[in-house]
């Protein structure tokens, strides 16, 4: 460290300092990038080859077989789809990352958009016996969105809630106002997500270390998606979650009032 009373020479030096700064900061940005890549190689490796090697392995069966067993074909028929779905999101968020997602922005009544989505799962919650409290006013909503990127969004809030938040048996949504934001909130019950995990939910190469954890974000993209989509449409995705008693997903978007 070098003192010194000239102005002159003082501002040199703490340019200098900044420019290592700087620097400093970026060779370590570097290498959390080369770490998160290789993770990210390391997670796609595991998530396409899991499906894989059980379809081959059905596959396999079946070709041993004189008589072919629908059960099998159904199973083998589930792995590739899901396959197929992995691909996909890949795919969608390289697209977002990129760029390359063009959006079509239009005038939605949020009201009917949160009761229309909630009845596609109504079979999946009467099978799986739950106790669903929907919240929804009547005064209508408006939020200026693409409908497309909102049913992702929504969607996979609400799978997420059906599929993790099974031991609580309890999902919940509730549309609500405050100033000029809307803010949709994804309730359930289920085990929760440990409060030194949740900043970094959302991070796309990031997998929970919990087993039902690691389920809920599988290959670190389907919240990943949804929170980009989010953005996209000019909102914000959060998360809030008291382990073994509440989990809330929020989507905040600004009111459309015209």
């Amino acid at each position: 460290m070098i003192f010194t009373e000239d102005k002159e020479i003082k501002h040199l030096l703490e340019q200098i300092n900044r420019t290592l700064e700087d620097r400093q900061n970026a060779n370590a940005g570097y290498r959390r990038s080369v770490l998160n890549t290789k993770r990210m190689l390391s997670n796609i490796s595991h998530d396409l080859k899991t499906p894989l090697t059980v379809i081959i392995g059905y596959l396999e069966m079946l070709l041993m077989q004189e008589t072919l067993e629908k059960d099998k074909i159904r199973k083998v028929s589930h792995k590739a789809n899901e396959l197929k779905e992995q691909i996909d999101r890949f795919f969608t968020l390289a697209k977002l990352e990129a760029g390359d997602t063009v959006l079509t922005m239009s005038k939605i009544n949020l009201n009917e958009y949160c009761r229309e989505t909630i009845i596609d799962f109504y079979n999946i919650l009467t099978e799986k016996e739950f106790e669903v409290n929907i919240n929804i006013p009547d005064p209508p909503v408006f939020v200026y969105a693409d409908r497309e990127a909102l049913g992702r969004i929504l969607n996979n809030l609400i799978s997420n809630a059906v599929r993790y938040g099974d031991a609580g048996h309890y999902l919940g949504l509730t549309l609500r106002r405050e100033d000029n934001f809307v803010f949709v909130d994804v309730i359930d019950h289920g085990k929760g997500i440990a409060s030194s995990e949740i900043p970094r939910v959302f991070d796309r190469l990031y997998t929970l270390e919990d087993s039902r954890n690691r389920e809920i974000q599988g290959n670190g993209l389907g919240l990943t998606i949804a929170r980009s989509l989010a953005e996209k449409i000019n909102g914000t995705l959060t998360l809030k979650s008291i382990q073994n008693e509440e989990t809330i997903f929020t989507l905040k978007l600004q009111q459309f009032n015209y």
